[in-house]
Order: structure tokens, then C-alpha cells, then sequence
């Protein structure tokens, strides 16, 4: 193959317009992603080489600008950009309207990959590599970092100008999305699908939630140029206003493909619509309205702090309804199970899991201990690697033989890409919660050495490198369909029946692997009723035991963190076993 016909092939130029623009945001994230997962790789390394052997293998520099790089890559540059390009495919085609205004929406997909340029600065070959010039200037809020006359590390403004380009593809691409919504139901019949509710609710958010983040960024460059003062406090505040309404920004999207594919994979009708479409204006109105609660230790007032908790609960009223709801859909459905199913019931576990620690992160007195810890990372990398990403690959696993027409090159490299992903993300999210039991506080390259701690920043990257592991096999999956990928036969097929052809040819047994009675897991599950809710008793009794036992070496006097991973290698251990028992048992007729 040419490289014209590769180009052709990966930006699918050959497509109609949307599939064009929507390929290239698709390609541009993961690229993005890629070297994003890179520079978390650089901290976790570094971390753990000084764990192991007091050594630094990396510059102060370099290690801070890999934080800021992965958080600005893999935040931006990724997730907001498939975000939004998901946003932009789904809705053209969903509403079947033609797109209008093709230049706004092109002018942002421009300033959103030249932003990742500005802010990450000159690129240095020789006489040896460096890419951190700008982003060494750290993440926990911009100012007075890098401005003159208020900080001794003085970047580029250009490094400012990224994050303004960043604000400008947001609004530009959030009015194109909200000005074809507009014409799309000044001619529709129905309601809007709930999907769409939530696409369309999350791009308000992303409007709203970027709102104290400009003020900010244009705050700071006018700052830069002596033609204001700064209020480093007042800054921060402002630019914090999406502290909160950022994770509902990235998670809305899988709220949103959990409304489209649980009740397609499971041929069942939504339990109740009413309860998505209230359930997503209930995040619209909660999550712009809660982002001082990771300002707590800032000099607040009192009555400002407590309303901000009360808010933060507020928000698991439509967590709630959201869950019940899909609950309630599947509950009792013969689900296939393949590769979509598997990444989407991930999404749907993975956001209650990961959503305990976040309510846990509102209360006032619980985040005077947490603060700032590593126990902060833990919860929201839970949010985003069990919850965001394996949602956004249950869409991308049915988008891609959608928009290329070609079906996926391998089922094992996709399943291998699940296994991996998973194990390695559930890793490194364990790894981060233990140091933030210690309290080691965010982004500390040197720490104290003890078995306790180092196990737990091995764990960490451990973890990690699995699940970029997994990742990369994944991506060269999707290259190795793009280029080779067998044609796909889609055409006339409604979305419900397209995304369970493509569900089928990614099942369980297509890997030619054994335990094919994983197919019908849903029908093995309803015929052992009574034990799962054994099952479940067993392992709430378990997480009271985990618990209790956590806390003797305490009320005896000694140190609590040292029973923690051993509490934690238990309760795992019991959890798989008991979960493993139906399915296992199962196997035996095989």
C-alpha cells in the first residue's frame, strides 16, 4: 500500500464530509492520547526507580512536564476532541440533517491541535530531546506560574495563547453542535433520543464549565504583558470553576453511550426515557455549581464551603436515576457477550465504583485529610479508566466498521486490549489509593522509602504498564483495520441492528478461546438467581471484614497502613474467587 492510499485510509478522505472531519478529530486523539500515555509512563517510572533505588532517572523538569503533558494530552488533546467529534458524527447522523457552517467547525479542529503545540513548547533534537519547555510550569493552577513580575520560571506566552485556543475550539465547536440541534427540532417529530439529551447537555456543560477557565486564561496573559495586576487566589478560583463540572464534561459522553447501547445490546426498551432526559438536565444544573469543593483549603467563607458539600451530594440524585434506570433495562435480558458488552458493562461498574470515593471527596472534614493526596488521582483516574475510556471503546468498537465500512482485524487483539486494559487499570487505581492512605501528597518524585509505600508505587506502575500495553495493541488493531480490515456489510441496517452485527463478529467464542458459555452469560446468571444474591451478601460481609481489619493494628496501637495491602490482597482474592465460582462451574460441562 502506497502512503496515499494509507493517508486515504486512516482520515478516510474518500468519506462524505462528516465522516472526513470526524476521522480526523478521531486520529489527531489518539495520536494525542498515544503521547500522553508516554509521558505518564516517564512519572510512574520515575517514581518507582526512586522507590526501588533513591535514584531520579529523569530531570525535575521533565518529570513535572510529563505530568502536565499527559493531563493536558490525554484531557484535551483526546478526551475533549473524541468527545467531540463523537458529538459531532452521532448527531449529524442520528438527526439526519446536513451540516451546515463546515469552516466554524474546521477552524476548531485547527486551534485545538495547534493549543497542544503552544502549551507544550519548542521541541529540542539536539544535543539531546526535550519537549517540556512550557508544561514544566505545572498543573495545579497557571498563575503566577510562568508570568513576569510574579514567578522566577518564566515561560513563552505562547504557552497562555495554547490554553486561549483551547477555550476558542470549545464555544466554536459547542455552537456549531448546538446551532444543528436547533435546526434539527425546529423540523422533528419526536423527541430527541436520551443519548442525544446528554450530547447535547454535555456540550452546554463544556460551554458553561470553560466559562471561569477563559476569564482565567485571558486574565493571564494580559498579566503576562504588565497590562493588569494578578490575584494569584482570585485566579485560581476562577480557572477552578471547571474543577468539578471537567469530570461531568468527560463522563457525560458515557452516561450518554450507556443510554444508547445498554438497551440496544440487551433488545430491551429503556425502562423509563422520562428518567434519562430529567436525569440529564439534574447534571446540567449540579455539576457547573460545585467546583469549590476542591477549594476547601482555600481561605473561604464557612457557609460558601458547606453549601458547595450539600450541592456535591445533590449529584448523586441523577447518578442514581441513571443507574437504576439502566439497571432496570438489562435486568433479566440474555446478553451476548462480546467486546461491547464487556466495555460498556465496565463503563456502568466502573462509574459506581469510582463514584464512592468521589462523594467521599465532598465531605469537609474527610478532604482536610485527602487533600491534595494522591487518594485525589486514585478517584479520578478510577472515574476516567473504569468508567470514560471503556465507555468511549464500546463506541469506538461499533463507530469504526460504521464509518470505514470494514469490521475489526482481530477479535483476540480486541479482547487482549479488554483483559489487559482492565486488570492494568484496576492496578494502577489501587496503587494510587494506597499512596493516598499514606499520604503522600500529588506529584512527589521524592519520597520516604519503605516496603509499604514502594509496593504500592510498583503496583501503580505496574499497573500502568499493562494497561499502555493493552492500548497499544488496540491501536494497532485499528490501524491494521483501517488498512486491512475485511469489508463489512452494513449498508440499510437501522444503528441497533449495525452495532449488533458488529457485536456478534466481536464475541467471546470469535476468539476461538474456551469458556464459549460466556456467550450466553446473562441466561447463566438468571438460572443461578439465589446464588448471586448469596454472592452479594458474601461480599458485603467482606467489605465490612476488610474494614474491621484495617483498623485493629490501629486500636492496638500500632501503624493501620501496614494492614492495608495485605486487607486489600484478601478481599481481591476472596471477590475473584466468588465471582469466578458460577462461571467456572459452568465450564465443567464443557
Amino acid at each position: 500500500m502506497s502512503l496515499k492510499d494509507l493517508i486515504v485510509s486512516l482520515f478516510q478522505l474518500d468519506k462524505d464530509w462528516t465522516t472526513r472531519i470526524t476521522m480526523a478529530m478521531l486520529v489527531l486523539g489518539v495520536i494525542w492520547g498515544l503521547l500522553g500515555v508516554i509521558d505518564s509512563l516517564m512519572v510512574r517510572l520515575q517514581e518507582s526507580a526512586w522507590g526501588t533505588s533513591a535514584l531520579l532517572i529523569e530531570t525535575s523538569q521533565e518529570y513535572y512536564g510529563a505530568i502536565t503533558l499527559h493531563a493536558e494530552r490525554d484531557l484535551f488533546g483526546f478526551a475533549q476532541q473524541v468527545e467531540f467529534a463523537l458529538f459531532v458524527y452521532f448527531s449529524i447522523k442520528l438527526l439526519n440533517i446536513q451540516p451546515r457552517a463546515k469552516w466554524l467547525l474546521n477552524l476548531a479542529f485547527i486551534f485545538i491541535n495547534i493549543s497542544m503545540m503552544f502549551m507544550e513548547g519548542p521541541i529540542v533534537v539536539y544535543p539531546s530531546f526535550n519537549d517540556n519547555f512550557f508544561s514544566a510550569t505545572d498543573w495545579y493552577y497557571l498563575s503566577p506560574m510562568g508570568i513576569p513580575s510574579y514567578s522566577q520560571y518564566v515561560v513563552s506566552p505562547l504557552f497562555f495563547i495554547g490554553w486561549i485556543l483551547l477555550d476558542a475550539f470549545t464555544y466554536m465547536a459547542g455552537v456549531w453542535i448546538i446551532y444543528h440541534y436547533y435546526i434539527a427540532t425546529k423540523s422533528l417529530k419526536e423527541k430527541l433520543p436520551v443519548a442525544l439529551v446528554f450530547f447535547l447537555m454535555d456540550t452546554l456543560l463544556y460551554a458553561i464549565g470553560y466559562s471561569g477557565v477563559t476569564a482565567a486564561d485571558i486574565w493571564d496573559i494580559l498579566a503576562y504583558y504588565g497590562l493588569v495586576g494578578l490575584d494569584p487566589i482570585a485566579n485560581q478560583i476562577a480557572f477552578w470553576i471547571f474543577g468539578h463540572a471537567i469530570v461531568y464534561m468527560a463522563w457525560l459522553p458515557a452516561v450518554g453511550a450507556m443510554y444508547l447501547l445498554i438497551p440496544t445490546l440487551a433488545n430491551r426498551p429503556l425502562y423509563s426515557e422520562r428518567f434519562g432526559r430529567i436525569s440529564a438536565l439534574l447534571y446540567l444544573i449540579f455539576s457547573n455549581n460545585v467546583p469549590i469543593h476542591h477549594l476547601y483549603m482555600v481561605n473561604l467563607p464557612v457557609p460558601i464551603k458547606i453549601l458547595q458539600e450539600v450541592l456535591t451530594y445533590a449529584v448523586v440524585v441523577p447518578s442514581m436515576m441513571t443507574f437504576f434506570n439502566l439497571w432496570a433495562t438489562v435486568k433479566g435480558a440474555n446478553v451476548n457477550f462480546n467486546i461491547i458488552t464487556a466495555f460498556i458493562s465496565t463503563s456502568f461498574a466502573g462509574a459506581i465504583a469510582a463514584g464512592v470515593t468521589g462523594i467521599a471527596n465532598a465531605d469537609i472534614a474527610f478532604d482536610a485529610i485527602i487533600h491534595n493526596s494522591m487518594w485525589v488521582p486514585g478517584h479520578f483516574h478510577a472515574m476516567i479508566l473504569l468508567s470514560i475510556v471503556p465507555a468511549a471503546m464500546a463506541v469506538l468498537y461499533f463507530m469504526i466498521p460504521m464509518m470505514t465500512g470494514r469490521q475489526w482485524y482481530s477479535s483476540k487483539m480486541a479482547w487482549i486490549h479488554y483483559i489487559g486494559y482492565t486488570i492494568g487499570s484496576v492496578l494502577l487505581i489501587i496503587g494510587m489509593e494506597i499512596m493516598g492512605f499514606y499520604g503522600v501528597v500529588r506529584r512527589t518524585e521524592i519520597y520516604p522509602i519503605f516496603s509499604g509505600l514502594v509496593d504500592a508505587e510498583n503496583l501503580a506502575t505496574v499497573g500502568a504498564i499493562i494497561a499502555q500495553v493493552a492500548t497499544l495493541v488496540w491501536f494497532l488493531n485499528l490501524v491494521a483495520t483501517l488498512v486491512k480490515g475485511r469489508v463489512a456489510k452494513l449498508e440499510g441496517l437501522s444503528l441497533g441492528d449495525m452495532i449488533n452485527t458488529v457485536a456478534m463478529s466481536l464475541d467471546w467464542s470469535s476468539t476461538g478461546l474456551k469458556f464459549n458459555n460466556f456467550n450466553k452469560i446473562g441466561k447463566t446468571m438468571n438460572t443461578k438467581n439465589a446464588k448471586a444474591l448469596g454472592m452479594y451478601w458474601a461480599l458485603g460481609i467482606l467489605g465490612a471484614v476488610f474494614v474491621i481489619i484495617s483498623t485493629i493494628p490501629l486500636a492496638l496501637g500500632g501503624d493501620m497502613y501496614n494492614a492495608l495491602p495485605w486487607a486489600w490482597i484478601v478481599l481481591l482474592t476472596i471477590g475473584i474467587v466468588l465471582i469466578s465460582y458460577p462461571v467456572l462451574k459452568g465450564a465443567k460441562s464443557l
